[in-house]
């Protein structure tokens, strides 16, 4: 009885203490105490909840037979809006807590909310070597259902709880230097219209939707299924590190690497204006055992730490580590942003003990933060994807650093082919770019939120680049359309009745534009 009065003791005490201090005292300054006692546990049972309807639903084969009466019931419902005057815009009933970005969209409040209840793995077709999805399922669900059988995406973009809905807006991975962005991997979209018909679009078919639904973020219509690209998978990425110190090396040796097919992956970790661990990796089924790092691991250190040991030792490294850890590498650290909010989580002792838990879902970190916290976040903490060309790579970490000051900067090449649509070179040849994020506390003194990220954004525009729509984006109307190419999406807009309908982008997205 002994431990447990104890424990009884120490809650009683943690009682009075929060009592003492207020609820928003703690949330604010010891979020870690909420975090560790209430949300992982509740993460758990969230990912055990979806783990066993995933494998229900896959033993039952129900999928497929359910999945188009959901769709009629979506369409039914678009019907209903149309019947009832059609007097607001449509969104999805997905509430925003429940998406991956950290922007909170009050439009949900205001809007007609159509509920799409669509999260199942459909058909995996190895003939065709295509995954038939619908938009809920997550990389996590997916990587987990393609690699025992011997397959994996092109592009699986980082962390478990991404779903296949990135189609309508982005999703990039250490791969996209040869497959380009996760859209690019896209063969087919399934959407339900204004008018509740049912479309399918392609390359072939329908083409100008096709090339229009990415970073549209749901302005054209629902997306109720979409075909991706499978690959053969392999046991193993042979993971090579170094480090690079220098800004002007840094670049060159980075810019190299992204050039070279045979890398299936690359990836950049900037530590500080002039130090940075660059990896590429090969997918390989033979690893010499005693080189392999199962660093997906509970008990494993952050991905982004452990990488740092080469830097701090100057001395490069070769590991194996499992396909499926190596894709979900940043997903137990959510990259380095677990460690605001729980700074002993990388602990050898915290991780020993709880790193089973972690990460705590950034729904419910949402869903719980208040609107204290997301002040102070939106005041006090970036996080931004800016998509740049990599001519333009030094000048961008230089400004990034000038302007920001947040490190670690994760950098991630990718191909940008010259398709129809918001998001293209500048030529009429494909062009290499760099995704350069940026997630954590501006360390500027200057710093602040609107003006500093106003000032980000239009040099982005300046060389060229495009802002990740997850994001919060501050540019005003015009400054967004001259980033990005409006020409075909608003063509669309117009031809399919959509103006009644959706928001435009800009207006469901900007904090311009927002109320």
């Amino acid at each position: 009885m002994d431990p447990l009065l104890s424990l009884g003791a120490g809650l009683l005490l943690l009682a009075l203490w929060v009592r003492h201090k207020g609820l928003e005292y703690l949330l604010i300054h010891h979020r870690w105490v909420f975090v560790c006692l209430f949300l992982l546990p509740l993460s758990v049972l969230f990912d055990i909840y979806y783990q066993l309807r995933a494998w229900a639903v896959w033993r039952l084969h129900s999928a497929p037979r359910q999945h188009s009466q959901r769709v009629r019931h979506i369409q039914t419902q678009v019907q209903e809006w149309k019947n009832e005057g059609g007097k607001t815009y449509m969104c999805t009933g997905r509430p925003g807590w429940l998406t991956v970005s950290l922007r909170v969209g009050k439009y949900k409040k205001t809007h007609k909310n159509i509920v799409i209840n669509l999260m199942d793995i459909l058909e995996v077709d190895i003939e065709r070597q295509i995954v038939h999805v619908e938009p809920l399922v997550t990389m996590g669900q997916l990587t987990a259902h393609l690699n025992p059988m011997g397959w994996t995406l092109p592009v699986v973009p980082e962390l478990d709880d991404l779903t296949v809905g990135l189609i309508m807006g982005t999703g990039i991975e250490s791969s996209s230097h040869i497959y380009g962005l996760f859209q690019h991997t896209c063969l087919a979209y399934e959407l339900v219209l204004a008018d509740g018909s049912l479309v399918r679009c392609t390359p072939t078919e329908n083409s100008d939707l096709f090339y229009a639904v990415p970073w549209s973020c749901g302005t054209l219509g629902f997306l109720v299924a979409a075909e991706i690209k499978i690959i053969p998978a392999k046991k193993y990425v042979k993971l090579h590190y170094k480090p690079v110190r220098g800004l002007e090396k840094i670049c060159e040796k980075f810019t190299e690497e992204s050039k070279k097919k045979e890398n299936n992956f690359v990836e950049g970790l900037v530590y500080s204006l002039e130090e940075a661990v660059i990896m590429t990796g090969v997918l390989t089924d033979e690893a010499e055992d005693s080189q392999i790092n199962r660093i997906g691991n509970y008990y494993k250190p952050w991905f982004f730490k452990h990488a740092e040991k080469y830097l701090k030792a100057n001395q490069t490294g070769i590991e194996y580590i499992p396909s499926r850890h190596y894709y979900h590498r940043h997903t137990r650290s959510i990259f380095w942003e677990l460690q605001d909010i729980i700074p002993f989580g990388n602990n050898p002792v915290f991780r020993y003990l709880f790193g089973w838990m972690v990460p705590p879902k950034i729904s419910l970190l949402k869903l719980t933060q208040g609107e204290a916290i997301r002040k102070l976040y939106e005041q006090h903490h970036v996080v931004q994807d800016m998509l740049v060309p990599m001519k333009s790579l030094e000048k961008s970490i230089s400004t990034f650093h000038s302007d920001l000051n947040v490190y670690p900067l994760w950098l991630c090449p990718f191909i940008l082919p010259n398709n129809p649509g918001m998001v293209h070179p500048k030529g009429d040849e494909m062009e290499l770019y760099v995704d350069i994020g940026a997630y954590g506390e501006p360390k500027t003194k200057q710093f602040e939120a609107r003006a500093s990220m106003r000032q980000m954004e239009k040099f982005v525009r300046n060389v060229h680049g495009f802002q990740m729509l997850y994001a919060d984006c501050y540019m005003n109307r015009e400054e967004f359309w001259d980033m990005f190419d409006g020409s075909l999406y608003h063509k669309l807009r117009e031809q399919m009745n959509c103006k009644n309908a959706f928001p435009e982008v800009y207006d469901k997205i900007c904090k311009a534009a927002r109320h």
